[in-house]
């Protein structure tokens, strides 16, 4: 994510360059975004890894 922060901070600023009356996002709104992408990352994460915490082991083994 940090990466991609970086990379997006740059391609703003590039492109603020490029075109006419583009205003830049500042860093707060950027900030913003990536704890909103970290946020809906964690809980895609957490929903599955719950539910497949609940099943025994090997109960999950020997279904296959």
């Amino acid at each position: 994510m940090a990466a991609g922060a970086v990379l997006a901070f740059g391609a703003g600023r590039l492109m603020q360059t490029l075109l006419f009356g583009l205003v830049s996002t500042s860093l707060w709104q950027l900030a913003a975004l990536l704890v909103m992408l970290a946020l809906a990352a964690l809980l895609a994460a957490y929903l599955p890894a719950r539910r497949a915490s609940r099943i025994d082991p090997m109960n999950a083994l020997r279904e296959t």
